[in-house]
């Protein structure tokens, strides 16, 4: 095996070979494995140890192993605790998904802060075939059929090409010792029993079973590595980039087949989950919209617009009768007083100065907002002169208005102002109001 690791190392993961980088230890038979084969090559790394103190003794035991490996190994140490428990109740999730967090969060600490450049895991191909399991079992796209990745940013995993038993194997053969963490022999949790109930039978069908699945997980990987630059030519031809979202042409995209298939790669990435509903919106009404934790796909007459969905809603600014002007994320509102009317532009508005209460106020749409539209007659709902105007559903979601002081919307920024502040032949001053992007 240690040739074999050699050999991969050198192929795979040159880059070990002349930077220094960090091994995640946990104490268990992967992880020590793991280290002794790269100091055996006599590569420069450190060891980083969680104690997440969920097994009382047997974390304080693991933590002194790891120690006196690392004494042993002649390499650094980094070791740090967790309050797991209390910070998973904190947060509201699950212990296994904190101590995840909470261990990345700390390795990504550690590649900035350090001089290590890149962090290895002991997974192996056990972990992969497990992996795949799950993600089959949760409906997942081809992505998540492709088991553990190799690498991703700083992280390598040089042991996915070796077996469970081929590490346990090199252990015995060469009087490594470990640590063994009883809470993986339990079926509390769905990856221990694929891994106690469901691996052992999938190998009794044939003894090479795991070489097969080696062997059919790198054509899936190749398959999802061509659909990948498939995908990246569908976008350039059906996706039009604007400065703030993403516009989808539903009437190319119905000219190739499997439309739904292609809607499901391009989308994808974006965290949607009701695909049902994402495959309807091509032939739903306007303003009809899904969304996920991240966007929302409107529809909108013959495209489907996808924008990010705000950070933070927008929070209003009181504006006193004496500023000049308001800054608005690279924009800004200009106020200046004047005799009389100038250019028309749909970034000028003219008001009465004497109808108007100051601080004016500047904020998102309400729900049940009405104003009294310029050049028609009565008031209108703000929803339903939106719809008028076809201002896209997420534009809606963005559209400002200016209050005046009594909270009767003057302006619908860049559309129409209200008509009861109009100047008329009455007015003596007016305020002048320019929206410069």
């Amino acid at each position: 095996m240690q040739d074999i690791f050699h050999k991969h190392i050198e192929v795979e993961f040159p880059e070990l070979l002349e930077s220094p980088f960090i091994i995640a230890i946990s104490g268990g038979v992967d992880s020590v494995v793991l280290a002794h084969l790269c100091s055996n090559l006599k590569l420069n790394f450190a060891l980083a140890h969680c104690n997440f103190k969920l097994r009382a003794g047997d974390s304080k035991e693991d933590a002194k192993f790891v120690t006196k490996l690392a004494e042993n190994l002649n390499c650094e140490l980094f070791k740090k605790d967790f309050e797991t428990e209390a910070i998973a109740e904190q947060r509201k999730e699950s212990i296994q998904i904190t101590a995840r967090h909470l261990r990345y969060q700390w390795f990504e600490e550690l590649i900035k802060t350090t001089s290590y450049k890149f962090l290895l895991t002991a997974h192996h191909l056990n972990d992969s075939l497990e992996t795949f399991i799950i993600n089959l079992s949760r409906s997942t796209g081809i992505k998540g059929l492709t088991g553990v990745p190799s690498q991703n940013q700083y992280i390598r995993r040089p042991l996915l090409k070796f077996s469970k038993k081929e590490i346990e194997d090199f252990a015995i053969e060469n009087h490594i010792e470990w640590r063994e963490d009883q809470s993986n022999t339990s079926t509390k949790y769905l990856r221990n029993q694929i891994r106690h109930q469901i691996v052992p039978e999938l190998m009794g069908l044939t003894p090479n079973f795991l070489n097969n699945f080696d062997s059919s997980l790198q054509k899936i990987k190749d398959a999802e590595s061509l659909l990948e630059d498939y995908t990246n030519l569908l976008f350039k031809a059906l996706i039009k980039e604007k400065e703030d979202h993403y516009e989808i042409d539903i009437e190319k995209l119905k000219q190739y087949p499997n439309q739904r298939a292609i809607l499901y790669q391009l989308l994808e990435s974006f965290g949607f989950k009701e695909w049902n509903d994402v495959y309807n919106l091509m032939d739903a009404q306007t303003g009809k919209h899904v969304e996920s934790p991240t966007h929302t796909l409107f529809k909108n007459r013959n495209q489907l617009v996808l924008s990010a969905n705000s950070t933070q809603e927008f929070q209003s600014i009181d504006i006193d009768e004496d500023q000049s002007e308001v800054q608005l994320n690279g924009n800004k509102l200009k106020f200046s007083k004047v005799d009389k009317l100038g250019e028309l532009d749909s970034n000028l508005a003219y008001f009465d100065y004497a109808k108007l209460k100051f601080p004016l106020s500047l904020r998102s749409v309400n729900k049940g907002d009405f104003f009294y539209p310029f050049g028609m007659k009565g008031k209108k709902k703000l929803s339903d002169f939106l719809k008028d105007e076809k201002v896209s559903p997420h534009k809606k979601s963005n559209q400002l208005v200016l209050c005046n002081g009594n909270d009767d919307i003057i302006w619908v920024l860049s559309l129409r102002t209200d008509n009861r502040y109009k100047v008329d032949q009455a007015t003596d001053k007016i305020l002048k109001i320019e929206y410069l992007k």
